[in-house]
């Protein structure tokens, strides 16, 4: 019983859509006429700066932290933590309060990993995400990328409930980012131009 209060709490948690509130209240618009129309953060930060992305981007982090860290308080651990992790996901997702049309849930999946690892997470994702934003354009490249690291971190470090977290949360990732996973990557300009004068 404990762990389907704590996944309620955080499918809940996880399915308010405060970057849009923030959006609403802030910049007096709706977030999804913005950018690519995703309802989180990096949309808030476009329709009004800082005041409202960086409130947006940690209220979307603390709705993931929250019942994961409270779950843990409370005497969860190892498997019966993995669908407490997973609902602050997939409620963002799946937002009830958006007719079930959520966001990307990179946020709230930043959120997990800290009540999970700590502020370790942050550089862990970085490993490979940090790389490719900066080798090519796409985005969802690189927010894969960054699930990949935190997979392999789980595999090489955690034990198998962990695996199981990071393999369904990339999964859960990939399914928010799929349609921009159909768009190979493209090398920015400065890569291109690297390989240029290196074959010239």
């Amino acid at each position: 019983m404990l762990t389907l209060f704590w996944t309620l709490v955080g499918f809940f948690s996880g399915s308010i859509p405060f970057a849009l509130i923030i959006g609403k209240i802030i910049a007096k618009t709706d977030i999804r006429a913005v950018g690519d129309g995703n309802p989180g953060g990096t949309n808030a930060f476009k329709a009004a700066g800082p005041k409202a992305g960086v409130p947006a981007i940690l209220l979307d982090m603390l709705k993931g932290f929250l019942p994961v860290y409270l779950a843990q308080r409370y005497g969860l651990s190892g498997w019966s933590l993995v669908p407490v992790c997973l609902a602050p996901v997939l409620g963002h997702a799946i937002s009830p309060f958006l007719r079930f049309r959520g966001g990307k849930a990179l946020g709230a999946t930043a959120g997990v990993w800290v009540g999970l690892v700590g502020l370790w997470a942050f550089p862990i994702y970085g490993i490979l995400a940090v790389p490719l934003n900066l080798l090519q354009t796409e985005d969802a490249w690189a927010a894969n990328g960054g699930m990949l690291a935190l997979l392999s971190y789980a595999i090489f470090f955690g034990q198998p409930w962990l695996v199981a977290v990071a393999s369904l949360n990339w999964s859960l990732i990939a399914w928010t980012h799929r349609h921009e996973l159909t768009c190979a990557p493209h090398l920015r300009p400065w890569v291109v131009n690297f390989i240029q004068r290196r074959h010239a």
